[in-house]
């Protein structure tokens, strides 16, 4: 069986998990305690990160790589366009969640206020929370104007960049850490890919400790 070492609010984890169940590639899903850095973890992948896709006898590491190779492996439906120039502005927007939108937000709400209980490492710096949402609101309101130009976030079609964005957001609206009233078009989107089967498990995803809000997993929020 096919094996997604994974988090559950990871939002690295969570854009690969999107691209396997919209590809329809069933695999098994195992929660890995990364902070513990335990033996066989750390042979699976050295840099001790998350996830790592075992996959027919091959260890897969860092998520684009492994999106990348989902991707050129099983290309319908595809998640990349034929353009040279349309793929670039996929990647783009891939590295603008997983570097700026990341390090801006991500590390500064979700991590402070989740991570550092789970893996006992503190509590919440305040400085950082209040640095991730006041960010927040810039990054919004850039993908808002994307969207008033485009139909998904690259352009026509939806394509990988759509599911980079919904797994940060997603982690962080478990959290209720997006204002989804901020931007019409925003939330338009997100009902939209938060509709699609592809994403039916990470709703379905309780974080003991952590019970997501009541919006969550509605649909129609």
């Amino acid at each position: 069986m096919n094996r997604l070492f994974h988090v559950p609010l990871s939002p690295f984890c969570r854009k690969v998990r999107l691209v396997l169940a919209e590809k329809k590639i069933e695999v098994e899903l195992i929660e890995e305690r990364y902070w513990e850095r335990a033996a066989d973890f750390l042979r699976r992948n050295p840099a001790g990160k998350l996830p790592i896709l075992r996959f027919e006898g091959l260890t897969l590491c860092e998520s684009q790589a492994i999106c990348e190779f989902l991707e050129e492996s099983f290309p319908n439906p595809a998640l990349m366009p034929l353009g040279p120039a349309e793929r670039a502005e996929v990647r783009r927007l891939v590295f603008w969640f997983d570097d700026k939108f990341h390090k801006e937000v991500t590390s500064n709400l979700l991590y402070e206020r989740v991570n550092k209980k789970i893996t006992g490492e503190g509590y919440p710096d305040s400085r950082n929370v209040k640095a991730g949402a006041q960010a927040i609101k810039f990054h919004l309101d850039y993908l808002g104007r994307l969207l008033e130009e485009r139909r998904w976030l690259a352009g026509d079609s939806m394509t990988l960049a759509d599911f980079a964005a919904a797994a940060h957001l997603s982690a962080l609206d478990y959290i209720s850490d997006v204002d989804w009233n901020r931007n019409a078009n925003l939330r338009e989107w997100y009902a939209k890919i938060k509709s699609r089967p592809a994403f039916r498990s990470l709703l379905a995803d309780q974080v003991p400790g952590f019970p997501p809000p009541p919006h969550y997993a509605d649909l129609d929020f």
